[in-house]
């Protein structure tokens, strides 16, 4: 049994979260449909995707979209991103209007357009601005207020065990820590050295992100790291099983059996409805494709099956699609179905 197991889920303010397993705020992939599907299927917390704190852009369709929470269950935790403390302040209270019960705030995004803004992990680079901001949006409202940042801008300047004392000190409810610097972006692993530093030196809860692709993988970060929790980001990109999976291992040191034939088809049909029924047909249809290319992984025979259903243009199509695949054989996998 991993050692984190009788370690007691985290805290954010008021709000006792069940587990210990958080999906991380994806641009473009946590919209409400895939913070529902987590959720369901065991994310003791899920967030947003980042919103502009620029008020000239919330009432597009992007900003609508991603300000919609109708339905979800709390805690709701809502992402904002900007460079600037009084905009930030004012998108914090605005979301807060909304029905968010956690702001949380960006300053991990690697993004080129972001960065370029002095947005998302560009703002590592000023810490009298982030302390300012900090100041300003805890300030603003009386929910909690979380931070999600990089270890670093690079591996000459790896100040996250300072930033994360200005959060604790601005009155942050909780960190992220991405275990790479904005420089890496993706590519190489994470490291979590700098994750466990951050631990050590604040009190309040400490999230490890960054490659967690696997319960064991996340048993072994959180018992290197001592962090709280883990936050799960790619690693649920065609896998949301993947929560559930953590948090049973985290709990009984056993490894839960791979989804069934029949739980994969239902979760990736209704995974589908759900992406038609909030974006309508025309955006349902087109942001489905980078989803169930996910679900059907890196296989050989898994590009021509997404060749195929990205050349689909129909709710209909698309459906027909996944019972096909599925009533080819008891044997997902062997089409290019991801195994979990």
């Amino acid at each position: 049994m991993p050692a984190t197991a009788c370690v007691e889920p985290p805290a954010i303010g008021p709000y006792q979260l069940p587990n210990r397993v958080i999906l991380a705020p994806m641009a473009g992939v946590t919209d409400r449909p895939f913070r529902q599907l987590c959720r369901k299927l065991g994310a003791g917390l899920v967030v947003s995707e980042m919103v502009t704190s620029d008020p000239s852009l919330w009432h597009t369709r992007k900003s609508r979209s991603r300000l919609d929470h109708s339905g979800e269950p709390g805690p709701r935790s809502v992402q904002i991103a900007g460079g600037d403390p009084d905009m930030l302040a004012e998108a914090a209270r605005m979301n807060a209007e909304q029905g968010a019960q956690i702001i949380d705030i960006n300053m991990g995004c690697p993004a080129k357009k972001v960065c370029n803004k002095a947005a998302g992990s560009a703002l590592l680079r000023d810490e009298r601005l982030v302390a300012e901001i900090l100041d300003a949006v805890v300030a603003a409202v009386d929910i909690p207020v979380t931070l999600k940042i990089r270890t670093g801008w690079c591996e000459r300047s790896i100040n996250g065990p300072r930033v994360a004392r200005l959060a604790e000190d601005a009155g942050i409810r909780a960190l992220a820590v991405h275990g790479r610097t904005r420089e890496q972006r993706y590519s190489g692993s994470a490291e979590y050295d700098t994750i466990a530093s951050i631990k050590a030196s604040v009190r309040i809860p400490v999230f490890a992100n960054g490659d967690i692709t696997s319960a064991k993988k996340a048993a072994e970060v959180l018992d290197y790291t001592g962090a709280d929790a883990v936050m799960v980001g790619r690693g649920a990109q065609g896998n949301p099983w993947i929560f559930r999976e953590i948090d049973h291992y985290l709990s009984t040191g056993e490894t839960l059996p791979e989804p069934s034939h029949d739980e994969r088809q239902r979760v990736m049909s209704d995974h589908l409805k759900a992406l038609h029924a909030f974006y309508g047909e025309h955006m349902g249809v087109r942001i489905a494709r980078k989803h169930i290319g996910w679900y059907l992984g890196t296989r050989e025979d898994a590009k021509p099956l997404r060749a195929r259903f990205n050349s689909l243009e129909t709710v209909g199509a698309q459906l027909q699609f996944v019972d096909e695949i599925f009533d080819r054989t008891t044997h997902p996998a062997s089409d290019g179905i991801s195994a979990a």
